[in-house]
């Protein structure tokens, strides 16, 4: 079932304040790439594999050197494989009426936390902003 043009930009205006208020958290949840994502996942785990395989040659052979490189290849594999390699999407105070104004240039040193510091959390915003979108129906 489709959304209405109401619903999609009500579901905009979430994704933007979520990216103001959490960028971390949105950029965990939302995959932009899968196709690098993949590649990277991949490529770690390839490289994981690798460093078990230098481990096992490294205790067969009584090398603790090539163990020990092999172990840091493996813990090197799988931070590759499951870091994110996304760029951090837009980030900015979430305004009364739903808007994101971004952070840096002019307003400098306003970050979204001093914003939450001096007025209201997300949630609270977003129900008042449902109630009043109710009240004018």
């Amino acid at each position: 079932m489709a959304l209405s043009e109401r619903e999609q930009k009500l579901l905009e205006q979430m994704e933007q304040a979520l990216y103001a208020e959490d960028p971390r958290f949105a950029t965990r949840i939302r995959s932009q790439d899968g196709g690098r994502s993949r590649r990277r996942l991949v490529i770690g785990l390839v490289a994981v594999l690798v460093g078990l395989g230098l481990v096992f040659l490294g205790v067969l052979d009584k090398l603790v050197w090539l163990g020990a490189v092999g172990f840091a290849l493996m813990v090197a594999g799988a931070v590759w494989a499951f870091a994110s390699a996304r760029p951090v999407g837009p980030t900015g105070v979430v305004r009364g009426d739903g808007s994101v104004h971004p952070v840096g240039g002019s307003s400098a040193g306003k970050s979204p936390k001093a914003a939450r510091a001096r007025g209201q959390g997300f949630m609270q915003r977003l129900e008042e902003r449902w109630e009043r979108r109710e009240r004018d129906q």
